[in-house]
């Protein structure tokens, strides 16, 4: 069913297990969750719970709200009256801070997580102080410039956040690096579909189709891929990074 489509994004399984593994690593032994109600949530839900049991991260509490909510209240006492360690917010864009600004107001003084889906600047804008600390998964674009010289994913992180500034001013999100990815692969499976046939021809779009199948050690702003008939996304744990919020900015963890 998969066979002519191909992602981008990293998976939030790729995501979730990094999430854990900080969690584990620094001192949490009780989790809080918060996610939207719909797939993105659930999504979160899933691969989160799952990883969290073989951490041994016992969840002590389970909340939703929806991308359209005011106000969260409720969810928040039952999550601070659990006393997770931690808190994870399942959310994306500027919604995800609905959960995050009561729960700093409340005084909770656990460490407080968020998602991938909220690495854009806007986010930082709505959040605000009440940010300050939180941590993240995320691609490596959003803190290119941060990223060791030997890191492979440096270069072209650093070509598409160079270009788009140039070209729109502002800062980039880590979305617009995807399609940036997409056109580096595109770019590298072209020569091989042109030897299958002219653009526009059924032998064109199936070489297309096959040179990107056999992707290998492609470095994109998101991670290095590699490709193959079973995997369509091509990214291993050189795809995330942990980021901190701090000072109103991203800050690579170390």
């Amino acid at each position: 069913k998969r066979r002519w489509a191909f992602k981008m994004p990293q998976n939030d399984s790729q995501m979730a297990t990094l999430v854990t593994q900080h969690m584990a690593d620094n001192g949490v032994h009780t989790v809080g969750f918060i996610g939207f109600t719909d797939a993105y949530g659930e999504s979160w839900w899933r691969e989160f719970s799952k990883l969290a049991d073989v951490r041994k991260l016992r969840v002590v509490a389970n909340e939703r709200f929806a991308r359209t909510d005011t106000s969260v209240t409720g969810q928040i006492l039952k999550l601070m009256a659990a006393k997770p360690d931690a808190i994870l917010i399942a959310g994306a864009g500027t919604p995800a801070a609905l959960p995050q600004r009561p729960l700093v107001e409340r005084g909770y003084k656990g460490k407080l997580y968020q998602t991938h889906g909220v690495a854009n600047a806007d986010f930082l804008r709505v959040c605000g102080k009440d940010c300050e600390g939180t941590y993240l998964p995320a691609g490596p674009i959003l803190v290119a410039e941060q990223l060791p010289d030997s890191n492979l994913v440096k270069k072209p992180a650093l070509a598409y956040k160079t270009a788009y500034e140039k070209a729109y001013g502002g800062q980039v999100s880590t979305f617009g690096g995807h399609m940036w990815d997409a056109g580096l692969l595109f770019t590298q499976a072209m020569p091989e579909a042109l030897k299958k046939g002219q653009p526009g021809t059924p032998a064109f779009r199936k070489g297309l189709r096959d040179a990107m199948e056999t992707t290998t050690n492609l470095a994109i702003s998101h991670g290095v891929m590699n490709m193959n008939a079973k995997d369509h996304l091509g990214l291993d744990q050189r795809a995330r990074v942990m980021v901190e919020i701090k000072d109103g900015k991203w800050k690579l963890q170390n």
